[in-house]
């Protein structure tokens, strides 16, 4: 979380109509109890910045830190988009699917918004080698939630009850097959009643790798 509430507010203040903190709570859809509670911590949840940054049209990093200049007016105009807990499996799946706000990565906005809509986006971890050598632990994924439909060869989250796995998936009349990279993990076959419980949650746009 954000530190130094009541700088943050100042700049709030500064850039948009916002006057009070009931004009917060009321901007953010919160309680005023949360707005008390974060100004006591000196604490202000990143989903705060970014839902003001992209409702007043806000440079997000200035809400935050007071770098920069409040339009983000530099010459290139960036989107920043969220990194949830939630991680994605490449194994046998992964029952950390909290979707809490772990913090906001920057991209180019003319760079995202040639894929799609960038409120639509989520950047979130893979776990597992089932993928490899096309992802890998640790890797850094960005989804489009809005690309659901099943493209052939396509990368994709599913949801399978409570596990979040990433595989290319391949629809077949009747079945959902989801096939890893890895030629030491076997394809997964969910046909009847198990395609209930299965949701496609969106495809990988691209992948950011850390070497160490």
């Amino acid at each position: 979380m954000s530190k130094h509430f009541e700088a943050f507010f100042e700049r709030v203040r500064e850039s948009t109509d916002i006057r009070s903190q009931s004009d917060l709570a009321r901007a953010l859809d919160v309680g005023r109890a949360a707005v008390s509670l974060a100004k006591k911590k000196d604490q202000v949840p990143p989903r705060w910045v970014l839902t003001l940054s992209v409702r007043y049209d806000v440079d997000s990093r200035w809400l935050e830190t007071g770098e920069g200049d409040p339009s983000g007016d530099d010459g290139v105009v960036f989107e920043h988009i969220p990194k949830v807990r939630a991680r994605l499996s490449a194994g046998g799946g992964s029952f950390e699917t909290e979707s809490q706000v772990e913090g906001y990565y920057s991209f180019r906005a003319d760079w995202l918004h040639s894929r799609g809509n960038p409120k639509n986006m989520v950047l979130m971890e893979v776990v597992g080698n089932s993928m490899e050598p096309e992802l890998k632990e640790g890797d850094l994924v960005l989804i489009d939630q809005a690309k659901s439909d099943i493209l052939a060869g396509g990368i994709y989250a599913v949801g399978v009850e409570d596990t979040v796995m990433v595989k290319r998936v391949e629809r077949l009349p009747g079945t959902l097959v989801l096939h890893s990279d890895n030629t030491d993990y076997s394809p997964v076959k969910l046909a009847g009643d198990e395609l209930d419980n299965v949701r496609v949650i969106g495809r990988v746009l691209w992948v950011a790798r850390e070497y160490m």
